[in-house]
């Protein structure tokens, strides 16, 4: 079993302590980094200056992300099932 680290990230001009996995390191400090950068590009955008708003925005943006990605893959997922069935029922009929 791996040793836990212990980490510190900076997110809007807060410092939150965790205590990770070390395979969770490099994607939580990705995470923290994007964060920041959509932080500012928000504030630059938008003229935004409440914290909470910002991170409010910041939260919606990377939900829609992923609700998208999931959109996305199961319109992919319909597809291939499509292929793979007209593909099934090609080689039936030469069988």
């Amino acid at each position: 079993m791996s040793e836990k680290l212990k980490i510190k990230l900076s997110i809007a001009n807060r410092v939150y302590p965790l205590t990770i996995e070390p395979h969770q390191e490099e994607g939580l400090r990705k995470a923290a980094k994007n964060i920041e950068f959509m932080i500012k590009q928000f504030e630059q955008s938008y003229s935004v200056r409440d914290k909470q708003d910002v991170l409010a925005m910041c939260a919606l943006q990377f939900a829609s992300q992923v609700e998208q990605k999931s959109i996305d893959k199961a319109t992919v997922n319909e597809h291939v099932e499509a292929k793979i069935k007209a593909l099934n029922e090609l080689l039936q009929s030469h069988i």
